[in-house]
């Protein structure tokens, strides 16, 4: 427990100390956020906010976890390893989408075919491996079944390997991106991310509790790989964006841009492919599916009609044309998601009291 909490502390004063440092560089190196000329007119005035705050974020989430371990005198495990390898290989292509945007001056970087083909690299790179490192007790860190509060085998069977990197490769890919476009007002994603970040300690350390390996078997148990370090990675990312979101909150000194909402959405998908709870990831980020279905919605219904559903995509952004002051948007999704939070940690502890085994 120590070590988490270490982490959380270790991360949160690195992005409290780090930002206003990044904040005056990227300042002065002109990296300043592109606004889309088509969203609310009250944008306008942060053009020009420095942006690419997701650097300090990654770096932070890393410093957190390796202060931890040199602490604690803890070894590093795969499935911490490579979580955290997600969250940086897809904020290095938020990195560049980030500083083509800066360097072309236009309010888009990559393409969309660039973009995806980035995600897909990374995603599977991480599902390859992720599927080898087993411990002396044959323990993956990812299974081939699909799981929701743990792994459920369809008809007693899981996927082929092959079935699970599609599978993965997808689930990174829709959060990336769906961390990504919830990410449109001052400290909306940070925010949200924090609450969702927070529930996956609290998973993990409750199976790091009552583990199938455990050396005092217990009656209910979960079969994940390293829960006390993806507990720990969990915990400097919480840590990470609580510190961002000093600086990120209304009105926002700087920007995580896509290399922070492509890299937490990274870390979020890894964490629940590692804990087992893949599933239960659509509703504790419920916010995030939100957003993404609005703009699913939105271009699907516009391209069969003509016409909009929405005032505009994603969704946050159709209740500020419909008249809502940022700040209220930002509390009431920032409200959604904690109720989000709150519904998934039930439905996991409602599972554990339940009965069911692992």
């Amino acid at each position: 427990m120590i070590s988490v909490l270490f982490a959380a502390l270790v991360s949160l004063a690195t992005c409290l100390i780090g930002t206003p440092l990044a904040i005056r560089v990227f300042r002065k190196a002109g990296y300043g956020q592109l606004i889309r000329d088509d969203g609310p007119t009250s944008h306008h005035t942060k053009r020009g906010t420095p942006t690419m705050g997701g650097t300090v974020i990654i770096t932070a989430t890393v410093v957190g976890y390796l202060l931890a371990h040199a602490v604690a005198l803890r070894g590093f495990t795969a499935s911490g390893v490579l979580v955290l390898g997600l969250m940086t290989g897809l904020g290095a292509v938020g990195f560049l989408d980030d500083f083509i945007k800066i360097r072309k001056n236009r309010s888009l970087g990559l393409t969309t075919s660039a973009k995806l083909i980035g995600q897909l690299v990374v995603g599977a790179a991480f599902a390859i491996l992720a599927l080898r490192f087993k411990n002396h007790h044959g323990l993956a860190p990812a299974s081939v079944h699909i799981s929701f509060v743990h792994d459920v085998a369809f008809l007693g069977i899981g996927m082929t390997a092959v079935g699970f990197v599609i599978w993965a490769i997808l689930m990174i890919a829709a959060t990336s991106n769906g961390v990504n476009l919830t990410d449109g007002l001052d400290g909306l994603a940070s925010g949200a991310a924090t609450m969702v970040f927070a529930a996956y300690v609290i998973i993990a350390f409750w199976q790091f509790g009552n583990g199938c390996t455990a050396t005092v078997p217990v009656e209910h148990c979960y079969s994940a790989r390293d829960p006390l370090d993806l507990a720990i990675v969990a915990a400097a990312a919480m840590g990470a964006c609580f510190g961002f979101l000093w600086w990120n909150a209304s009105p926002a000194k700087i920007f995580m841009g896509d290399t922070g909402s492509l890299g937490l959405g990274g870390c979020l998908a890894g964490l629940a492919i590692c804990t087992r709870t893949e599933l239960l990831l659509v509703v504790l980020g419920g916010l995030f599916v939100v957003e993404t279905l609005s703009v699913v919605i939105q271009v699907g219904f516009f391209k069969a009609t003509k016409k909009r559903v929405f005032n505009m995509a994603p969704i946050h952004h159709h209740f500020e044309l419909a008249g809502w002051a940022e700040n209220t948007v930002i509390v009431r999704f920032w409200i959604i998601a904690g109720l989000a939070v709150a519904l998934g940690l039930g439905i996991f502890y409602a599972d554990f009291i339940s009965g069911r085994t692992v």
